[in-house]
């Protein structure tokens, strides 16, 4: 068994994914590991498969499956995760760029601790703030609530008033800091191996978006920990793949997808913990804020 597998799913994103490849053979040259780096193509037709192909015959880590059509995220990952040799797993979006991170660390931290099952680094977007998909707490009601309504924003730097109605992006915690996070983003998730392969990898009833709140819930209710580690950075370049695409087809089905999970991972944990006229609110809210947002 290998230390780290990568996998990565593609699909139409081909100039994003050779920039990702790239960013990561240059990385191991400089922090060499026994590792692995396996792209599931998802039916890809903008000839994404031909680079990847292309990448494998100089690179013997590099290894490709051809889904030949859109699996969705989840079960593309886990077709990956199914032939993937790593003590280790590290999902990565394609349109994350890896260029200074020390894998070796990222796994000792892991192995100081039993129960930890979950890793993120410090997630950065183009304009060089922090993913906020990459440090949340769960979509409770409340959580959820307070994000939308704004309450987040306004109270999310003052001290005591962040805990209550910054629950949705951890507000109270320190970004400088290492510490534990209910969610990481799917952009960079590392976890090992032996508990993927307990909860089952993703949950495939999640086509695209929310799988990776879906994992680090199961995660979590088995027992184990999460932690955000923001000694390494990896840039995301958010929305390439998703609902900023110019084609207005994959846009309305993006849309679709991201506001469908939400009903997914509420029905799932939550429905049955409130009364109905309650859920009857919140799936009205959510289909308004899909009806609604651009």
């Amino acid at each position: 068994m290998i230390s780290l597998s990568i996998i990565i799913v593609s699909f139409n994103t081909k100039e994003v994914t050779s920039r990702c490849l790239i960013s990561l053979k240059k990385n191991f040259k400089k922090y060499p590991l026994d590792y692995e780096v396996i792209v599931i193509d998802n039916g890809s037709k903008d000839s994404s498969l031909e680079m990847i192909n292309k990448q494998t015959q100089n690179w013997r880590n590099l290894k490709v499956i051809d889904a030949k059509k859109n699996l969705g995220y989840g079960k593309a990952n886990n077709l990956g995760l199914k032939v993937s040799k790593g003590k280790y797993i590290l999902y990565l979006n394609s349109d994350a760029i890896v260029t200074e991170i020390n894998f070796q660390d990222l796994i000792s931290f892991i192995e100081r601790d039993s129960k930890i099952g979950g890793l993120t680094v410090k997630v950065i977007l183009q304009n060089g703030l922090i993913d906020p998909a990459s440090h949340r707490g769960f979509p409770t009601p409340w959580a959820s609530l307070t994000y939308f309504l704004g309450l987040e924003k306004l109270f999310g730097k003052v001290y005591l008033l962040n805990s209550l109605f910054g629950k949705y992006h951890l507000k109270d915690r320190n970004l400088k800091n290492i510490h534990e996070i209910d969610v990481p983003t799917g952009a960079f998730f590392l976890a090992p191996r032996k508990l993927l392969n307990k909860i089952g990898g993703f949950d495939q009833d999640y086509f695209a978006y929310g799988e990776d709140i879906e994992l680090a819930y199961q995660i979590k209710n088995f027992g184990f920990k999460i932690f955000y580690y923001p000694l390494y950075e990896v840039l995301h370049l958010k929305s390439i793949s998703g609902l900023k695409k110019v084609n207005s087809e994959i846009r309305k089905k993006t849309k679709f997808h991201f506001y469908d999970s939400m009903k997914i991972f509420y029905r799932k944990h939550y429905e049955n913990k409130y009364p109905w006229i309650f859920n009857k609110l919140i799936y009205l809210a959510i289909d308004l804020k899909a009806k609604f947002s651009k």
